[in-house]
């Protein structure tokens, strides 16, 4: 005799048991590597936040902070120039400007020594379009300041220039 296939109240709840049990592993899991993550990240937390750094440390921090960089100063050549004037000036204005370029290495100053020349054309491209009335006041000899040294930046890349500082500053 041939055995009967169970009835499929008797199968229900063994497929029923079989699902549960599979969620019930993927819960766990979930659950256990949420418990890993939450105490990674504590001790972690502790360890950064907790430990506290040793007076050495401090010390040699704050005199790392406290070293100062020795600036380097390139002086340029005084510089002659022939500005633009007025339609009702009868002479020409000139300008005289000696200029100094402040870097914060002096190696960097050993790289842009031999590009002065560059340097002092852009300026002097720069000068000879200007105005009298544009070099008015203090906001125009910042105007100017400025301007100088975005073209000073541009002209020594990657190098870079601090600042540009006015020893003589003649407008005839």
């Amino acid at each position: 005799m041939a055995k009967k296939p169970k009835p499929a109240e008797d199968g229900a709840p063994a497929e029923g048991a079989a699902e549960g049990g599979g969620k019930s592993k993927k819960k766990l899991i979930i659950i256990v590597a949420g418990v890993l993550v939450l105490a990674g990240a504590g001790g972690g937390g502790w360890f950064f936040f907790m430990k506290k750094p040793s007076p050495e440390q401090i010390a040699a921090a704050e005199a790392a902070k406290n070293v100062k960089k020795p600036v380097a100063f390139i002086e340029m050549k005084d510089m002659m120039i022939s500005i633009a004037g007025g339609p009702q000036q009868e002479r020409q204005p000139m300008i005289k400007i000696k200029v100094v370029l402040e870097t914060a290495d002096a190696k960097i100053s050993d790289e842009i020594k031999p590009l002065l020349p560059r340097v002092e054309d852009a300026f002097q491209v720069f000068l000879r379009e200007l105005r009298p009335s544009d070099l008015e006041g203090s906001a125009g000899m910042y105007r100017l300041k400025e301007e100088l040294l975005r073209r000073v930046n541009v002209t020594v890349f990657p190098a870079k220039i601090d600042a540009v500082l006015f020893k003589e500053l003649l407008i005839q």
